[in-house]
């Protein structure tokens, strides 16, 4: 006839609590003992009743196994061991801060700086560096005083168009656009000749009779 399992459940009569009690303890403490003999183990128990009555067993020293207990403790609490995705981080962060450190003394270098400890072939190789850079400094500096330069003078160009043209339109409200188109004076002005030129064409036009009459008027104006 199978035994009736017994519900796990806190025995509520006292008298029957205790009883269960030292027999499970005893039986605890067996099992304990065994398992030390069969698998060569370090067993500590330690049972309080609840009373408070202390029970204990080991099989070899209590004091070392709990010693042993509080010091395997203490490791497990350390930090765990930088994952490889950290270690990968951290070689990342420390082959850039090299590659910084050495940026930073090639541009020392290049300043005429930290040039100490460098061999003839190391400093022939910087000064090529610097030739070769220099010369691509002048090249781009030429070009851009060429294109300024350049800019300069068609903005002149459109400059001098402005000019001539506000030149003709302020000719043609002056004088008035058909007579304009008649005048030897504003035909030479849109030449490009000088104001002289310009008197000295008019007064080669000038009618024969005019200089005679002028002549003529000097002449009478004088003292006799």
């Amino acid at each position: 006839m199978a035994r009736e399992k017994i519900k796990i459940r806190k025995i509520d009569n006292a008298t029957a609590r205790q009883v269960t009690f030292s027999k499970r303890r005893r039986g605890l403490f067996k099992k304990a003992e065994e398992l030390a003999i069969l698998c060569d183990a370090d067993v500590g128990l330690v049972i309080f009743s609840s009373t408070g009555k202390l029970f204990e067993y080991a099989n070899t020293s209590m004091k070392e196994i709990i010693e042993r207990h509080s010091n395997h403790s203490k490791v497990q609490r350390k930090p765990e061991e930088p994952s490889l995705e950290l270690h990968l981080e951290n070689s990342d962060c420390a082959r850039l801060n090299r590659q910084i450190l050495e940026t930073n003394q090639k541009l020392s270098q290049l300043r005429g700086e930290e040039l100490k400890g460098l061999t003839l072939e190391e400093l022939q190789m910087l000064e090529k560096t610097l030739e070769t850079g220099l010369s691509r400094v002048l090249q781009k500096k030429g070009g851009q005083i060429m294109d300024e330069i350049n800019g300069l003078q068609n903005k002149g160009m459109q400059l001098m168009e402005e000019n001539a043209r506000l030149r003709r339109q302020l000719l043609e409200i002056s004088t008035g656009g058909n007579q304009a188109a008649t005048d030897p004076e504003s035909i030479l002005y849109e030449e490009g000749h000088s104001s002289d030129s310009i008197t000295n064409c008019v007064n080669s036009i000038t009618p024969p009779e005019y200089e005679d009459s002028s002549d003529t008027s000097l002449k009478l104006g004088l003292p006799f």
